[in-house]
């Protein structure tokens, strides 16, 4: 039997892994409200639709309010509307980040478009290094990129602005860039090519900026917007069994202009009292309806557990535009919970590896092998590589060499074979000395493999070029 597919972790589902238990101590909305107005089948119903319709909002929220809105966290990176950069390389001693990416360091900022647009400044970056910003809003959708693929590598500014915004556009800004939410995540990664060249990915982090449209235009900043009393996340585990879920939803949408194509649902979502802002008085629900609500939620899951378990290892189509995902609100939930932060597939490609080609799970009492046959190596415009992780902790592995992972931009340090294909020796041991440049060493026990591949092109993007399997040799 296949083990369900462990997808990868690119920044933010760590936090969704660490939130712990907890009663919520900010003050809710004021305002309450019990009024479910239909019978407990339809409640369930409603409620198993909102529940899918709202687990990305929740748990975005979750890694909103942990990095930016709860400085007492250890994983808070500062306050909304400030550029943070994680600007050193992670090793196996780092046990917060689950499945980290040693390829890109990252640079990550939650901003807050209520009161003014933010602008993001980019340096001119070398072709040669990739780098990119994601901007993903409150529903999860990747709205637009800023980088080497979407906007080339030269210097330049880009104005977000949330949906309320229609102020002039001031000179020197490339791009205005419309959110559907005011409260956007960006995500910036910028290439690594190795050990040594950290310090340079800090001069590139350096010349990254981001500042209030007032401030770079040089005009008189706008009022305040109004303060909000920012509610305390559900934990993970609250999030899949509470109908306080419903609540938490219902706090969001306040943040989430209605879009056209979702008005429907929006007043469906109002028949069991989910309304932007207001709370339900869950104490005054009958037991049948308040477990109608649990039921929805139970049901919901099952849906996207089903979904979760037919993807084999390809989670692409999961994450992109609102009109890329076509309101496939079940998509989008799966995408949360496999990878909260996925990037869209024009951008990358990710490839995870629990089996061999025995369908077998992968452990480090065995030798394995991955072939790539010649001339047919990932056809990306940036980069690939291939990182191992120790189970179940999704953790780096610690290694005599310190070596994490084989990348593109070590080829020229890769041997290949006889007739030129290139194998990766995946083993805890030493395969010897003379193939020791194409080592990937893994822990004793249980482990798993995730390829990236970024910037894809259209080989990949077309299911022309596939991934090859693990080979168990021994």
């Amino acid at each position: 039997m296949h083990a369900k597919p462990l997808l990868t972790a690119l920044l933010l589902p760590a936090l969704l892994l660490c939130a712990c238990d907890r009663e919520s101590r900010d003050a809710a909305p004021s305002t309450t409200a019990s009024g479910i107005t239909v019978a407990p089948d339809e409640a369930r119903k409603i409620a198993r639709e909102a529940y899918i319709y709202g687990v990305p909002m929740v748990d975005q929220y979750r890694a909103v309010h942990i990095y930016s809105l709860e400085p007492n966290n250890p994983q808070y990176r500062g306050p909304m509307n400030t550029l943070v950069s994680n600007d050193r390389l992670f090793t196996p001693d780092d046990t917060a980040v689950v499945t980290p990416n040693a390829d890109t360091p990252y640079t990550l900022a939650n901003l807050d478009l209520r009161a003014e647009p933010m602008v993001l400044g980019v340096p001119k970056v070398d072709s040669k290094r990739y780098y990119v910003f994601q901007l993903m809003d409150l529903y999860t959708f990747n709205f637009d990129y800023i980088g080497s693929r979407a906007t080339g590598s030269d210097a330049g500014h880009y104005l977000i602005a949330g949906p309320e915004w229609e102020g002039p556009t001031p000179p020197n800004i490339d791009k205005v860039i419309r959110a559907e939410t005011p409260l956007v995540t960006l995500v910036g990664r910028t290439q690594l090519f190795g050990p040594d060249d950290m310090e340079n990915v800090r001069k590139i982090q350096a010349g990254y900026t981001l500042q209030p449209l007032s401030a770079f235009a040089g005009t008189a900043a706008p009022p305040a917007p109004p303060k909000v009393d920012w509610i305390a996340p559900l934990s993970p585990k609250d999030a899949r069994t509470s109908p306080e879920f419903f609540n938490q939803l219902a706090f969001l949408l306040q943040f989430a202009p209605v879009h056209p194509s979702e008005q429907h649902v929006r007043d469906r979502f109002a028949q069991i009292g989910i309304v932007p802002g207001r709370r339900i008085d869950l104490s005054a629900l009958s037991p049948e309806l308040r477990q109608a609500l649990v039921d929805g939620m139970v049901d919901g899951q099952k849906l996207i557990d089903t979904r979760r378990n037919a993807l084999t290892n390809r989670t692409d189509t999961l994450f992109g535009t609102r009109e890329e995902l076509n309101n496939d609100y079940i998509a989008r939930a799966t995408a949360t919970q496999v990878g909260l932060g996925g990037n869209s597939r024009v951008e990358a490609i990710y490839r995870t590896y629990q089996m061999d080609t025995n369908d077998e799970l992968l452990d480090g009492s065995r030798r394995y092998v991955l072939r790539f046959a010649k001339d047919k190596l990932p056809p990306v415009n940036a980069f690939w590589s291939v990182t191992a992780y120790r189970m179940p902790e999704q953790l780096l592995v610690k290694n005599p060499i310190d070596r994490y992972l084989i990348n593109s931009p070590m080829l020229s340090s890769l041997k290949t074979d006889p007739d030129g294909s290139l194998t990766l020796y995946i083993q805890k041991e030493s395969p010897g000395k003379a193939l020791e440049s194409n080592w990937l060493p893994v822990p004793e026990g249980p482990f798993m493999l995730t390829a990236r591949y970024y910037w894809p092109k259209r080989e990949l993007l077309e299911y022309e070029w596939s991934s090859p399997a693990v080979e168990r040799v021994r």
